[in-house]
């Protein structure tokens, strides 16, 4: 197929890229490159540097690329950052997609899988969280994703596009042997931030919150490796090809990590390397931190066939590990 990605020189992105033209698509990149790296991409994708608030310029690739799929990765993703610049979240995530739908509908109306989150359920009532959990997202960024995915819906009533929602939960680790990683403007992520404290760029660790109604006291997060992410894409396109319906999968382990579980998981790694534990200190919950999100991915697992591969928490901070202390700058030169 011809695949046309959007955010494709992104974190996930470009993994996800790496495992399509495994498959045997042909993949044009569209990105602005605002927190995506070029060097992420492999031989054989072709990078369109454009905006998705740019509708001419969007409308002009769909002309030349007539492309027979979509993956829909491009988007704003900070949580807290959301809850400061919303109008940025808004105009970058709801805009951008509506630009790209719209422009997708006019021309080859091709099948979107897009790049959803747990967001979108909010403080969930149980967990772990099956797909029709109630949604009430906490977070502009989580609200931003639903109404994309709402907007998929309507194009799906009045254009007939066919779509994927994939709704994953805390994406971690790196292509295995440290080639490409997570590299993120600002870093925010548990993983991300333990590694680099251990590589000596920020001092301590901080615990938000210790008192959550939760084994240890700490949030608990079902940690996903990015490998086995990008394979659920790569299997949504496949189903969409084939003809398949319109889905929404959540994307998880199935089980979850505390905080505290996560930072003694570091500890192991890199004190097998010699390097000491990291220093941690408590501090207040932050606000909006649900206590636990967990995903219920059956139905991807019975419907696509999807199987995790990286499946134990110290082999996939070691794959994150191994990008981070080969790359202690990211991409950066």
């Amino acid at each position: 197929m011809n695949l046309l990605v959007t955010g494709g020189a992104g974190y996930i992105g470009s993994h996800t890229v790496r495992r399509l033209l495994g498959a045997g698509h042909r993949v044009t990149v569209l990105d602005n490159l605002s927190s995506g790296h070029p060097e992420a991409l492999p031989p054989g994708a072709t990078l369109e540097r454009v905006d998705l608030l740019d509708l001419e310029a969007v409308r002009e690739v769909f002309g030349r690329v007539k492309p027979d799929g979509l993956v829909h990765f491009a988007a704003l993703i900070e949580v807290g950052e959301s809850m400061r610049a919303p109008a940025r979240y808004y105009r970058n995530n709801v805009v951008g997609s509506l630009n790209l739908l719209q422009a997708n509908a006019e021309t080859v109306k091709a099948p979107v899988v897009f790049s959803s989150t747990a967001a979108v359920y909010g403080d969930a009532e149980s967990t772990p969280i099956p797909e029709d959990a109630p949604k009430g997202p906490t977070s502009v960024y989580g609200e931003t994703k639903l109404m994309t995915e709402q907007m998929l819906n309507a194009f799906e009533r009045s254009h007939g596009v066919r779509h994927v929602k994939l709704r994953y939960f805390n994406v971690c680790g790196a292509e295995p042997g440290g080639q490409i990683g997570e590299d993120h403007p600002n870093k925010t992520h548990l993983i991300e931030l333990a590694l680099l404290t251990a590589l000596g760029q920020r001092e301590k660790m901080m615990i938000f919150g210790e008192d959550y109604p939760t084994p240890d006291g700490t949030c608990i997060r079902d940690y996903i490796h990015v490998v086995d992410l990008a394979d659920a894409h790569v299997l949504a396109v496949q189903a969409l090809a084939d003809g398949g319906d319109s889905a929404t999968y959540n994307v998880g382990l199935g089980h979850g990590f505390s905080v505290r579980q996560v930072l003694d998981a570091v500890d192991e790694v890199i004190t097998a390397d010699g390097l000491p534990p990291l220093t941690r200190e408590v501090a207040p919950r932050r606000a909006g931190d649900p206590p636990s999100l967990v995903a219920d991915s059956r139905r991807i697992k019975e419907d696509l066939g999807w199987t995790p591969h990286f499946t134990d928490l110290r082999e996939i901070i070691r794959t994150a590990w191994e990008w981070h202390r080969q790359h202690p700058h990211g991409f950066a030169k």
